[in-house]
């Protein structure tokens, strides 16, 4: 049995100045972004479509604000609907926590959608580019939230339980660790070498969804349900039914979806 570090939340501290390791994790995600996708425009098929160093700039400000605003609302929506309904202003209230993925990912598609239009060009072309930068940046988010000792694993006697001391004294899969490896490295080595071949317009993007959605629904029957939630119907997370629009889509893009190759 193992037991978590409780590692301080402050990653750099000067005087009253903080550098949080949650932030930390966010600028290295970006940081992978711009460096990844340095490669990926280098690509002839995207050198063939004009694609520059300033196009992956303007993405990644439209992706930010696109999973801060699609991410908090998603979470408003999906998760606490009521209570924000009768606190309208906590939602403002970021710092307090409250993000969701399925909320994020929303409104990166929104930001994907403004950009395709400002370049005039597909919105899969552009989501066909950005897909295979986005695991390694989740990879770092798993890490934050494992460093921050939150969003912890359900009981279990397996020899890697964890004991979360913040949260109680019962060994725990450490379920942030599972997510960091499935849905960020594991994903993200498939995805690059699956994205470095010619494929239709769209059937990478599917390959993000199909595969995200498929690791992030195992990864849920290891997570703890939020306690305010609990399991829904067939004894499934929501984390677990918002992956399977998902999944389907996944399936219909990488199949069905008939365009030409890039």
């Amino acid at each position: 049995m193992l037991i978590h570090p409780q590692f301080d939340p402050a990653a750099i501290r000067i005087g009253s100045f903080a550098i949080h390791w949650y932030g930390l994790m966010y600028l290295m995600a970006f940081v992978q972004f711009l460096l990844l996708g340095r490669l990926r425009i280098r690509a002839p098929r995207y050198q063939a479509l004009g694609w520059t160093y300033k196009d992956l700039e303007d993405l990644l400000f439209a992706g930010v604000l696109g999973v801060v605003l699609g991410g908090r609302l998603g979470y408003t929506l999906f998760y606490m609907p009521g209570f924000y309904l009768a606190n309208p202003l906590s939602i403002f209230k970021i710092w307090e926590g409250g993000m969701s993925f399925h909320g994020g990912l929303l409104g990166v598609l929104a930001a994907l959608y403004w950009f395709a239009k400002k370049r005039k060009t597909t919105f899969f072309v552009v989501s066909d580019l950005v897909a295979p930068l986005v695991p390694f940046g989740l990879a770092f988010g798993r890490l934050g939230n494992f460093i921050n000792g939150e969003l912890w694993g359900r009981p279990t006697d397996l020899p890697w339980a964890m004991v979360f001391p913040l949260v109680d004294s019962v060994p725990r899969h450490p379920s942030q660790i599972y997510q960091l490896l499935g849905e960020g490295v594991l994903l993200g080595i498939a995805l690059w070498i699956y994205a470095g071949k010619p494929r239709r317009v769209g059937q990478v993007s599917g390959f993000f969804l199909l595969g995200y959605g498929i690791c992030r629904f195992l990864a849920e029957y290891a997570r703890e349900p939020d306690a305010f939630l609990g399991l829904l119907g067939l004894g499934l997370s929501m984390g677990q039914w918002l992956c399977v629009p998902m999944i389907l889509f996944g399936i219909y893009l990488m199949t069905a979806f008939k365009s030409k190759s890039i």
